[in-house]
């Protein structure tokens, strides 16, 4: 039986995940265990980078089975632009 840490995904599955800010106008894509906990972070200002952005928004998020899926995907997506991806998946419905 595999075992489920508290507040988090299955075991090793991880969250690529999509934020927006309305104040800066951009995207931001990161990767983590526990997406909840990591909006919150953001959303607190306890990073250097996002803390100019306050609030940001859930836009995506993708679950992948571990962190090396993880850190290929949020590769992907920045060298791609995070907008140009989301037009890419169709996100917009375009």
């Amino acid at each position: 039986m595999a075992l489920k840490r508290q507040g988090r995904n299955k075991m090793n599955e991880y969250v690529v995940y999509i934020l927006f800010s309305e104040k800066l106008k951009c995207y931001y894509v990161g990767q983590t265990e526990n997406f909840e906990n990591r909006l919150e972070h953001h959303n607190r200002g306890k990073n250097k980078y996002t803390s100019k952005g306050l609030p940001w928004k859930f836009v995506h998020k993708f679950i992948v089975p571990d962190r090396s899926a993880a850190i290929i995907l949020e590769s992907k997506i920045k060298k791609r632009g995070i907008k140009r991806y989301l037009t890419d998946i169709n996100f917009f419905g375009m």
